[in-house]
């Protein structure tokens, strides 16, 4: 058998949580070498002495994050990482994320008065009904009392440092983020962080990569801030970091925890990959982990940051997907290397967010409350996650394919339709339901792509999206074909 012996520690981290970290860096560290034949679970159960349910649960999460891979009739593999060269792994000096996708659709001309809509399936709403409304009343209250009179006037240009300290032991723990409180800076939303980072490079670099598609809010950004765009394909595993290379940028933005609006998780192989580009380019990484909370098989995949060696990454996150779009506060951690840069050249700019939400949103961290949130709504979106799959295959399963599942707080889907995605649009807000297509969010949309929808689930109740789903599979019926992988094998001719 090959040599594992993992040091199980007596903690409150479960056992099979403990052996995945463990396979995790024998395999970062290329102890496990790629094509390694892990053992079957029943005998590395009996080897360890441990349950068969605690290895299987260890190599499904390796599974899901990209570490291995399951061959038919043979067992577990190391996957083949195709090495750039050597990765360091980084040493832990710190203590023990929407886009903000806009309600626009296919084109600024379409028209959706025909009917009231009664079913919206936005991609970015959140479940308003479980907000935590008497919490966030208190500690609002709590900030504005008279003797905390100092909250009326303008705070550290950086953001409040209380919740930079929330923030970092959070991303630390939840997120694997290396980062202090110094390397954060918050802002009023992920499109006024991305002017900042504009504003920070100035005019030594002004080519700037995007995936393609991706969240066109940040693409106009950087358009509006006069940066050439390079548009850079999308493998099935997320950006091709060959064609990447050609494009001579050395600045790229990607969502690698759910990629905007394809819904691929970027497994660790790549993830590599892309770092070795930007260490060997000298290049930087803008990772948005929007909704990385929410993943709903396995635990959720920890950040390219935290794995970035040579300070490439540039982290952003938000809390308009895990805890309200209106409270407009997204955060980023700079490496260590810009820090003197955005001090020397932004010190002038004033915080753009809310001092009394960040010292109210400090609070509602400190306490616990924060992660308790989480934890609930990870388990509200789960079950509409998974009744929204359940419908979508029910109602219309032979006419589409669902691309974009198992995170976030939408799925992607294909409908195998002659119509274009703005004239299924117009024909589903005929019955009163309006649903989001993706074209507007490529550089270039190919005639050849099937029209493309992201479906939201987060500000739907159950019943509203069963109601919704299938008034929508009435109104598109006429119009859908069925057999999606034979019509979609005759488009690709």
């Amino acid at each position: 058998m090959l040599d594992i012996s993992p040091r199980f520690e007596e903690s409150n981290e479960a056992l099979y949580l403990q052996l995945y970290r463990y396979f995790c860096n024998e395999i970062r560290s290329r102890r496990f070498v790629s094509g390694t034949r892990l053992p079957s679970v029943r005998a590395l159960s009996s080897f360890l002495h441990v349950s068969k349910t605690t290895v299987e649960t260890a190599y499904h999460q390796l599974l899901a994050e990209g570490y291995i891979e399951s061959r038919e009739r043979s067992g577990f593999y190391v996957v083949d990482m195709d090495w750039d060269g050597p990765m360091k792994l980084k040493k832990n000096h710190t203590e023990s994320s929407a886009p903000d996708l806009e309600l626009s659709l296919e084109g600024s001309n379409a028209d959706y008065s025909a009917a009231p809509i009664q079913y919206d399936f936005h991609q970015a709403r959140v479940d308003s009904d479980h907000f935590p409304y008497e919490l966030w009343r208190k500690y609002s209250n709590q900030c504005m009392q008279r003797e905390n009179k100092s909250v009326l006037y303008y705070g550290h240009y950086q953001g409040e440092p209380e919740l930079r300290e929330e923030i970092a032991r959070y991303l630390r723990r939840a997120r694997g983020v290396q980062v202090t409180a110094e390397q954060i800076v918050i802002g009023s939303g992920t499109q006024v962080l991305i002017c900042l980072l504009g504003f920070l490079f100035g005019t030594r670099e002004r080519v700037v990569a995007i995936e393609e598609p991706c969240y066109q809010g940040v693409r106009t950004v950087f358009s509006q801030l006069g940066f050439e765009i390079r548009p850079i394909k999308l493998e099935e595993d997320g950006i091709s970091v060959a064609a990447l290379t050609e494009s001579g940028a050395r600045m790229v933005y990607v969502t690698p925890s759910h990629q905007d609006p394809s819904g691929i998780v970027m497994p660790y192989a790549k993830r590599v990959k892309l770092l070795n580009w930007a260490n060997r380019t000298q290049s930087y990484i803008m990772e948005d982990d929007y909704d990385g909370e929410f993943r709903y098989n396995g635990k959720p995949i920890p950040s390219l940051q935290g794995l970035d060696t040579e300070g490439r990454v540039i982290y952003l996150g938000t809390f308009s997907k895990s805890l309200l779009p209106s409270i407009r506060m997204s955060y980023m951690v700079l490496p260590v290397d810009l820090l003197p840069i955005y001090h020397e050249n932004l010190a002038s700019f004033d915080q753009t967010a809310s001092r009394i939400h960040q010292e109210t949103l400090a609070l509602f961290m400190k306490n616990g409350d924060w992660e308790r949130h989480i934890r609930k709504m990870r388990t509200l979106y789960r079950k509409k996650h998974d009744a929204m799959l359940q419908l979508l295959q029910e109602e219309m399963g032979p006419c589409i394919r669902i691309k974009g599942q198992d995170a976030g707080l939408s799925v992607t889907v294909e409908v195998n339709s002659a119509c274009t995605s703005g004239e299924l649009a117009k024909i589903a807000a005929s019955a009163g339901v309006r649903v989001y297509p993706t074209a507007h969010k490529w550089v270039d949309p190919t005639k050849k792509e099937l029209p493309t929808f992201q479906f939201g689930f987060g500000g739907q109740t159950i019943d509203a999206m069963n109601t919704g789903i299938r008034l929508l599979r009435e109104a598109w019926e006429p119009y859908m074909r069925a057999n999606m992988a034979k019509s979609q094998k005759h488009m690709q001719v």
